[in-house]
Order: C-alpha cells, then sequence, then structure tokens
C-alpha cells in the first residue's frame, strides 16, 4: 500500500485575533506545521497548537516565517542567507523548547509562505535554511517543494527531505506556487481538491492554470488551514486518499546523530 503524509499549518492566530480551522483540517492530517511567533502566533498559541497536536497524535514541525505579520509572511523582501540563518535558528529553537517541555520532539521544519518560496528557487537561501536545520537538529526532516532548490539543499546537508505538494493551491507553469495575491490561488472546492490530491499521488503529475502538466513527487501533501472550506477540503482529501487505499502517516522520525 503507498502511503503519503498530509500536513496543515496551524498556530497562526495571534493574541486575540483568530485565524483558520484547525479544529476541523486537524482530524485529516498526519503532521503539523505550527507558527513560530514571527510572522504569526505568540508564545502561548504555540503552546495551545502544540498542545492540540498531541491530542491528535500528529507529528510536530516548525513553521519558521519571515518577520512580517502585516503581509502575513507572504511579501517578499530582500534578505541574505545569514539572516535566513539566524531566523531560521530562532523559531526552531522557540517552538523545539514549548514541544520539550510537554514530554514531546520536534520532527520537521517547512518554511513558511514568502520564506519558502523564495528558498524554492534561490539556492543560497535554500542552503541557509538546511544548515539551520542540520545546526539545531540534524536529526529534523525538511520538507520542501517538489523539484526545487530547497529539496536539493536538504539532501547536501545531509538530511531528510520530503517532496511537498499542494492539492488545494494552484502552480504556475515553472512548478511555483501562483501567489496568493492573484487569483484563484486557493483551490476550495473539496471535490477538485481531492481529485488533484489523487493524481499527484497516483500519476506524479499536478496540471498548472494554463494545462501544462507539471510532474511531481508526492511524499507529504499540505492542505490549508485559512480557507473558506478548509475542513470540507482536508475532509474531501483524506476520504479520497482512502478510497484509492493510500495509507495516510506521518514519516518515520529519523534518529539523532550519535
Amino acid at each position: 500500500m503507498k502511503c503519503v503524509d498530509i500536513n496543515c499549518d496551524a498556530g497562526e492566530s495571534y493574541a486575540a485575533w483568530t485565524l483558520g480551522e484547525e479544529h476541523a483540517v486537524l482530524p485529516h492530517v498526519s503532521s503539523v506545521n505550527i507558527s513560530c511567533g514571527v510572522h504569526a502566533g505568540d508564545p502561548g498559541v504555540m503552546r495551545k497548537t502544540v498542545e492540540l497536536a498531541l491530542a491528535y497524535e500528529l507529528s510536530i514541525g516548525a513553521h519558521p516565517g519571515l518577520p512580517d505579520r502585516e503581509s502575513f509572511g507572504r511579501r517578499e523582501r530582500t534578505i541574505t542567507p545569514d539572516e535566513v540563518y539566524d531566523l531560521v535558528v530562532y523559531q526552531i529553537g522557540a517552538l523545539q523548547a514549548i514541544v520539550q517541555v510537554q514530554g514531546a520532539r520536534l520532527r520537521h521544519v517547512k518554511p513558511h509562505g514568502a520564506l519558502y518560496n523564495m528558498a524554492a528557487v534561490r539556492p543560497a537561501l535554500a542552503d541557509a535554511v538546511a544548515r539551520a536545520v542540520r545546526d539545531v537538529d540534524a536529526s529534523l526532516a525538511v520538507y520542501g517543494l517538489s523539484g526545487s532548490a530547497s529539496i536539493d539543499a536538504a539532501r547536501a546537508a545531509g538530511l531528510t527531505a520530503l517532496s511537498e505538494v499542494f492539492p488545494d493551491r494552484a502552480y504556475a507553469s515553472d512548478g511555483t506556487l501562483r501567489p496568493r495575491s492573484e487569483e484563484a490561488a486557493l483551490i476550495e472546492d473539496p471535490g477538485i481538491a481531492a481529485a488533484r490530491a489523487v493524481r499527484m499521488v497516483r500519476e506524479g503529475v499536478v496540471i498548472a492554470v494554463d494545462g501544462t502538466p507539471i510532474p511531481v513527487t508526492a511524499e507529504t501533501l499540505c492542505v490549508h488551514g485559512d480557507g473558506n472550506n478548509a475542513g470540507a477540503v482536508a475532509a474531501a482529501i483524506r476520504a479520497a486518499l482512502a478510497t484509492e487505499k493510500v495509507e495516510v502517516a506521518a514519516p518515520r522520525p529519523r534518529s539523532s546523530p550519535g
């Protein structure tokens, strides 16, 4: 039986501001990426989201982003590899401490938003992310866009790299994700998202907005919790994979070096 991971971004609320349908999405995923208090989240939200993830028995990952709450970390900016390294180390460490005091272990790292997209196409930034992950804990996996510089950099650093696909996001013809600022960037129809997920897993392809078939490797599927229909989309994807006899499970943890 084929096996894939389904991940979801979470912990994106801040103070009195609430974002996302986490309680509706988390029952259908196997791993969760928790914001680390920079682009979104705060210490209390991080703690509560870790508690929620443990209640659902999910694999927990850090979701570091750029320091830009105004645009939710989705606005690209000029940033050096050293700055990326420092930001990622800082954010992994913050979440890692919260996870550890609850008796659990951090399992992976997935950059957020603009940081994710820039690292996917800029090898120097991808290398900075990979070095930061390795230097904090080389047993952590890296989730990166299928076919991107992020996957290459993680593997070159000796890390486990999981190729990620997005059944609920539109793709450009070059295999990158259509920017959230553009129309129809997020797919909110459960049936369409589920059919895309099955094709990604079974055929290794996704169709771009201009009709171009894009080859992908689907080791982990991301479903977003901030869409208007997020819970229904996640449920439909999980059900469609079950019908196709595709098992959903978090990646097997890697032992810490030494």
